[in-house]
C-alpha cells in the first residue's frame, strides 16, 4: 500500500477515534444516572431543546443518511463484503467513527485492487482549508471531552 494510502488511513482512523472517545465520554455521563432506554429517550427529547439542538440534529441525521447511501453503494460497487456491519455500527455506537473506518476499509480494498494507485493529491489550498475545517473541530472536541470527564451540563 502506498504511502500516501496509509497516511490518508491514519488520518480517518485519528477522526474516528475522536469521535468514538468524545462521543462516548459524554455519553456513558448521560447514562449514569438512569438506565439505557430511559437515557436514549432522554437524549432524543434533549435534541429537542432549542432551535441549535435540532438544526445540528437533523443536519446530522440527513449528513449521516446520505452517508449510508453512499457506503451501501460504494460498497456494493468494489464488492466489500459486511457493509451491514457499518451501519448499525455508526447508528448505534457513533458515526462518526463507523464512516472514517469504513473509509480505512475501502482504502484497503482499493490498493489491494490496483496495489500501485496513489490517493490523489490534495493542493496546499485544500490541505490550509481543511485544516482550517478540523481545528476547530478538534478544539471543539477537546472542550466536549473536558467537560463531559467534568460533569459539566
Amino acid at each position: 500500500m502506498p504511502v500516501s494510502r496509509k497516511l490518508l488511513c491514519i488520518v480517518y482512523a485519528f477522526v474516528g477515534l475522536v469521535a468514538l472517545v468524545v462521543c462516548w465520554a459524554n455519553n456513558i455521563q448521560l447514562f449514569a444516572d438512569t438506565g439505557f432506554v430511559d437515557a436514549n429517550v432522554g437524549f432524543w427529547k434533549k435534541t429537542f431543546v432549542n432551535p441549535a439542538s435540532r438544526s445540528i440534529t437533523v443536519d446530522i441525521l440527513c449528513l449521516g443518511l446520505a452517508a449510508i447511501i453512499w457506503m451501501l453503494l460504494e460498497a456494493r460497487r468494489l464488492s466489500m463484503r459486511g457493509a451491514w456491519l457499518w451501519i448499525p455500527f455508526g447508528l448505534f455506537v457513533v458515526m462518526g467513527a463507523a464512516f472514517p473506518w469504513f473509509l480505512i476499509h475501502r482504502e484497503l480494498v482499493l490498493a489491494k485492487r490496483n496495489g500501485s494507485a496513489t490517493v490523489d493529491t490534495l493542493n496546499v489550498a485544500d490541505i490550509v482549508g481543511v485544516l482550517l475545517i478540523a481545528i476547530p473541530i478538534f478544539t471543539y472536541a477537546v472542550f466536549a471531552l473536558m467537560n463531559a470527564s467534568s460533569g459539566v451540563n
